[in-house]
């Protein structure tokens, strides 16, 4: 069951401790900045009368503004609505050294659904193991949650409701009668409860403060977020968790998936060339009954350095509308992206119904060239493999395509096409010493291939694993595999 509320104090008796606490807060907020750890994301959740506003207004008082991002959500934009859920809650997290004050956040349209009865019950325990996984993920990153449920009892709740009916000035607020609004103020608790019976975690637990006392509201709150930056500001010194034995990071066994592969396979010239435009007729034709449902699609395009993926990119888009596609480039990441979870730059990517995101690299790398080179830690690159299916997974669920792709080479063909790109003046850029750096560790590459494979392909988002030795026919198998997805989702 969730906390209870602390008992109520005399509003006076909060001034001095107020002071106090706004002094620390300030200072713990700059050295949050100069830091660099967190965030800090504080969830200020509570029925129509907690006052959430309010709470939120006082703590951009007492702090500097310019480290805290605020944000409080409507119903879905027509934008949002064509994203999975998660989408705006994502693109507007606070960086490393930052405050985020949500009121609400994702979990203010689950609760009214529930309330509003239009939310069934399996429906909305789902959604909260979704947000128990989201939360899980931003605190193995280093982000501190501090959750505030701002309690309103039923009986305060009518008092509320019978004042602002009886001044004419704030009557408007009121709004729907009386008896609805006290019945809707019942299922909204009764939801909320139901919620952090899944995700008041010990990463993520939530603090039940008393908001029927201005001052007192204000302090339990700051005391909490107080709280939360000290924790974050704690975090380096203390020892990586490692996951649960039997969930993230557990043993399974790795097939071998490079090696079954019949790297010989090829095609000729002649035929390859009537066969690709006939399999590009096919693409340009899924693309537009799939942009007229509206269904959108994410095709991540992984291999080896010299592989082929832009090659294999070039004749996939040379068959779509240019309008309705997008090709995103993954190189290392920036200073932004670095102050972020490492999912954060592919959900802001991601695309509106009916359109093409190709990303030429993707999330994959943090449990490949991370992983090998040592750029993630062990903790890190394995609890990866649950957070990468669980982001697919949410893709899936709003019905966007998901199309994967390996292009696969052996050693020395990979080695042929090094050597090739040396000697030829317009593709020497394509060449770097850490390309030769990466082929050493060859063997290294290969166990961390077939691990991913293993651990995320997943019956609605599979990996294709494309024999790459013969340009021809490994561009051939990527434009038919990827027809042929469009073409099955267009029908749904």
């Amino acid at each position: 069951m969730p906390p209870r509320p602390s008992p109520e104090r005399s509003p006076g008796a909060t001034d001095e401790a107020s002071s106090h606490v706004r002094a620390a807060l300030l200072a713990a907020q700059q050295a949050l900045r100069h830091a660099g750890v967190g965030p800090v994301i504080v969830l200020l959740v509570g029925p129509e009368t907690a006052a959430r506003g309010e709470t939120a207004d006082l703590l951009n008082a007492w702090m500097d503004p310019r480290g805290i991002v605020t944000r409080a959500w409507g119903k879905p934009s027509d934008e949002e609505r064509e994203r999975p859920p998660f989408w705006r809650y994502w693109r507007t997290l606070p960086s490393r050294g930052q405050i985020g004050l949500f009121l609400s956040g994702w979990y203010g349209p689950p609760i009214l659904e529930r309330a509003g009865r239009t939310l069934g019950k399996g429906a909305f325990d789902r959604r909260m193991a979704r947000i128990a996984a989201l939360e899980r993920a931003l605190a193995d990153d280093g982000a501190v949650l501090v959750k505030c449920w701002l309690h309103v009892d039923h009986r305060k709740q009518r008092t509320r409701l019978e004042s602002l009916a009886a001044d004419p000035l704030r009557r408007w607020r009121a709004g729907k009668p009386q008896k609805h609004r006290l019945s809707l103020h019942r299922r909204v608790v009764a939801a909320w409860k139901r919620a952090a019976a899944v995700t008041g975690t010990e990463q993520a637990p939530w603090h039940v403060i008393d908001a029927a006392h201005r001052n007192q509201r204000h302090l339990a709150v700051a005391t909490r977020v107080l709280e939360g930056i000290n924790q974050a500001l704690a975090a380096p010194a203390a020892p990586a968790q490692p996951p649960p034995a039997g969930t993230r990071g557990s043993q399974v066994a790795v097939p071998d998936h490079l090696g079954a592969l019949d790297l010989s396979l090829a095609v000729d010239r002649e035929r390859s060339r009537t066969a690709l435009e006939r399999q590009q007729g096919r693409l340009y034709r899924a693309q537009y009954r799939a942009r007229e449902r509206g269904v959108s699609t994410v095709v991540v395009c992984e291999g080896w350095d010299a592989g082929g993926k832009g090659g294999a990119i070039r004749r996939a888009t040379a068959a779509l509308d240019a309008r309705y596609y997008r090709v995103i480039p993954i190189a290392a990441p920036t200073d932004e992206e670095l102050a972020h979870h490492y999912l954060w730059r592919f959900w802001r990517h991601l695309s509106r119904a009916g359109q093409i995101v190709i990303f030429d690299r993707s999330w994959y790398g943090r449990v490949l060239v991370e992983r090998v080179e040592g750029f993630a830690k062990p903790h890190e690159w394995r609890r990866a493999y649950d957070e990468i299916r669980q982001f697919e997974e949410q893709l899936v669920e709003h019905g966007t395509v998901v199309v994967k792709f390996w292009l696969h080479v052996s050693r020395d063909e990979q080695l042929r096409r090094f050597r090739e790109r040396e000697a030829t003046s317009y593709k020497r850029w394509k060449i770097t010493d850490e390309d030769w750096r990466n082929r050493k560790k060859w063997d290294d590459y290969v166990a961390a291939v077939n691990e991913m494979v293993t651990r995320t392909s997943t019956r609605r988002a599979p990996w294709t694993l494309v024999e790459g030795n013969d340009k021809r026919y490994a561009r051939l198998k990527v434009v038919r595999t990827l027809a042929d997805r469009l073409k099955r989702a267009a029908r749904r």
